[in-house]
Parts: C-alpha cells; structure tokens; sequence
C-alpha cells in the first residue's frame, strides 16, 4: 500500500485547475478573460417580466467525512427577489398606468384560466425527447497540434504512456503510463487566447505513484476545479487496495480495501463512479462489488454475475453507466459485455459474443439509445442498439492488434465519435452518416491522420 506521506513531490506542485508553479509561491487559478460589458437600455413599451429561474435540487453529499465532505451543489446565494427589488423599502416606487392596467388584465385573465381549468381532467405531460447540443466541429481538414508532453516520459527507460482521461470539467488532463505513475496536466492559458504560436511543452502539475502497476483509475464525476472538495480520483493496482487521490494537493483522501474468499486483499481490475458520486463500482472475477464513498473501508455489497451457473463469466474489465436509465454495462474478458440494474445489480441482458477478444472499453451515447464496444485484438468498435439489445447497428473499423486498452470517446452531442489504434492513426467517425436501418454496416471515418509513430490508446 502506498504511503500518502512519501510523495514528497507532491507538495511542491499545482493541482488541478492550476498551473506548475516553481518558486513554491502557492498556486492559483489562471482566471478566465472577462466578458465585455454591454450597454443596459431601459424599455417602457413592454412590461417587465420574471424570467425563469433552473431549480436546483442538489446533490447528495458522496464524501461528507472522509472525503472531505464533497460539496453538494452550490446554492444560488446572492438571488434577490425581483418583487422586493421594485419595492426596497424607503424608496419611492414608481408605476406606469400602461403597466398597471396590463397586470390587472393578466390577473383576471389568469382567475378566468383557473376556473376553467378546474372543469378539465389531469393528464401527464408527456417526456422530453433528447435534443443534443451541437458544438458546430469541422473534420474537413487535419487537425493541428498545439501543445504536449515529451520530456515527461523520456526521464526512465521503457516508460510508455498508457493512456488519459479529461477532468469532468474539462480542466485537466488525468494520464497512466507504464512508471506507474498518475499525472496531472493543466491546459496552458494561452489555449483561451489567440496566441498559440507561444505555446511551450506542457509539464505535470501533479504526480501520484502506485506501488504496482495501475490497472484503472477514474475521475470523480461531479468534480469541478472551482471546488477542491470534489476533486480526487481513484485508482487500481496491482496488490494495493483502491486509493482515493486528492487532485489539488496529491495527499492519500481515503482507501477502499476489497477482500477474496481467503480474506486476501485484492484489486479490482476497473472501477467506475455512479453518476451522482455516491458509489463506487469495481470489477473482479465474475464479481462487482460496491463502495459506498462516505464510508470508506472493506464494507461493500457484492453482486455476482454469474448466479446458478448462469450470466456473464470472465474478469469485469470496464463499466459504464447509462445517462439516460437506471442501468449499467459491464464488460468482460470473456468477451461478453451485459446490462445491470443500479437498484439491484440483476442481469437485464446479456448480448452476444460478438468480439474477437476481452472487452476493454464501454460508452453509452449521450441519450443512452446505443451503446459502443470495444475489445483488444479486435478490428472494429461496435454499436449496439439498446432499444433492441443484440442488435448491432453498424461497426467502426479501427486496427488493434495488442492487448492494450485503446480508449475511444464521443463528443457531447454524440455525433463524433474518436479513436486511435496501435499504428498511430487517428480516426473520427460522424455518426449522423450512418444508415438508419441495422444492417451491421461499415462505417467509414470522415477524417484519418498520423498522431504518433506509436500507439494511440488515449483520446
């Protein structure tokens, strides 16, 4: 297990949302450019309206002790009523008789309403469709390299990058590599300007290391840099219970301990947060098991994939979760991948063994219709289509002809979706081009380049 305390060079590097700091003054946020102000104009035709304001139910609090008490959502202090706002005491109030005599005409017309209203039958309103939000991305040519991390990885022989993850926020960037080593990397300041020209070689801001190597790590899915209690990731290794990392400072939080039938410590080979935070799923031999992050220890409920013989066999090697349901996909080395239930882990399908190896990597689209597979030593990512479970709608063709764990990854719209391979190639898929019909077609990438002379396994 892993000391918190050994880390020595971690106390003298930024954390997440912050930049590298090397004269040991204490780090700080790089604030954003300010937006520019815009002339109010008073109008006098229209009456003033309230407009709507987004009701905020919070979130429950996943880490309140040991984790440092993750803070719920923020409240919406420092909103003033609009009423009292017109009628501050000790001022004057002054009432235009067109505004008057239009609310005396709203009111009335509103009691009419409600009398006619009580006359008429309840009925349910009916569910919001998805509607995706376009971010208005352009593939029609290569893309352009603006900044990275070389130096980092060249310090130690035979160390390799095995992978990265963004933040949540979009802050930062979580990588793996072969030192066994977790980093953090902060995007340099000057991707919110125009100068780009000036950009230099990126450096680590922050660095966790394992004892062994990392099987997975995840961030925490509510985090967000403007609150230090909400960042921290969790990782996997090898012999070590799974540890909870402090994002901004690189402190040990909090460890979960799994234990085998022999009450041997184990470790899980994929961990993956529940969308509000509150559980912590991780993946073993035919075996989830879920951590509760207020209460960190070896307390945790067990759910079997496998029940009398039948379910999902193999090592749960990556998990995800449903934006849209109360569902959840594991995947297996068995090369299987099945549906769970949150509420009580009960299998709700088991779709066939369509890939030619384990199953590495899970992702559901944005309105949780389809699903994308991916496996090692496998030519294609497939989408699955959930509304029909078994149903494969098209494959993406891609070359993976290693073990590694290639990550692939949507844009929020889920209209692109990206991948590399083991020759260095990048690929970007427009899903929107695929044919309605699921007829396992071939979908060809819109846009192909050379990213590295090695292996791409992150995006």
């Amino acid at each position: 297990m892993s000391d918190p305390g050994t880390f020595s060079d971690a106390a003298s590097l930024g954390g997440a949302g912050r930049e590298a700091e090397t004269n040991g003054d204490p780090p700080h946020n790089e604030p954003p450019p300010p937006c520019p102000e815009q002339e109010v104009q008073s109008v006098t035709k229209e009456p003033p309206h309230d407009e709507g304001m987004e009701i905020d139910f919070g979130q429950p609090d996943p880490c309140a002790d040991t984790l440092s008490g993750v803070s719920e959502g923020q409240d919406a202090g420092g909103i003033q009523d609009k009423d009292d706002a017109r009628e501050s005491p000790g001022q004057p109030t002054h009432i235009d008789e067109k505004w008057q005599e239009n609310e005396e005409t709203i009111t009335v017309t509103e009691e009419k309403e409600n009398e006619a209203g009580d006359n008429q039958e309840y009925t349910d309103p009916e569910p919001t469709e998805y509607q995706p939000q376009y971010l208005g991305l352009d593939f029609s040519q290569n893309l352009q390299m603006l900044t990275g991390s070389w130096a980092e990885y060249t310090q130690t022989t035979e160390n390799y990058l095995r992978g990265c993850k963004w933040a949540p926020d979009g802050s930062c960037i979580l990588s793996n590599s072969a030192d066994n080593v977790l980093r953090v990397y902060n995007l340099p300041p000057e991707l919110y300007s125009s100068s780009w020209d000036l950009l230099s070689e990126m450096s680590p801001v922050l660095r966790m290391t394992e004892g062994d190597t990392i099987y997975d790590y995840c961030w925490f899915p509510k985090m967000s840099s403007l609150d230090p209690d909400t960042c921290f990731i969790a990782s996997s290794s090898r012999d070590n219970p799974v540890h909870i990392w402090d994002a901004f400072h690189g402190n040990l939080r909090a460890t979960f301990r799994p234990y085998n039938h022999l009450d041997e410590l184990t470790a899980p080979h994929s961990l993956c947060f529940s969308p509000d935070g509150a559980q912590l799923y991780c993946g073993f031999d035919k075996t989830v098991r879920v951590f509760y992050t207020e209460r960190p220890g070896r307390d945790c409920e067990q759910r079997p994939t496998v029940v009398k013989k039948h379910g999902q066999s193999g090592i749960i090697s990556c998990m995800a979760f449903s934006p849209s349901q109360p569902v959840y996909a594991c995947g297996s080395y068995s090369r299987t991948v099945g549906l769970y239930s949150c509420d009580d882990g009960s299998m709700l399908a088991l779709l066939p063994q369509r890939h030619h190896g384990g199953v590495t990597h899970l992702l559901f689209s944005p309105d949780g219709n389809h699903l994308y597979t991916g496996s090692r030593k496998d030519t294609e990512i497939l989408c699955w289509d959930l509304r029909d479970p078994g149903q494969i709608l098209f494959s993406l063709p891609r070359v993976v002809s290693t073990n590694q764990r290639i990550y692939f990854d949507l844009d929020p719209s889920g209209r692109y979706l990206v991948s590399g391979d083991t020759d260095g190639m990048m690929s970007v898929w427009d899903i929107l081009t695929a044919p309605p019909d699921a007829n396992e077609d071939v979908l060809r990438p819109v846009l192909q380049f050379q990213a590295h002379t090695d292996c791409v396994n992150g995006i």
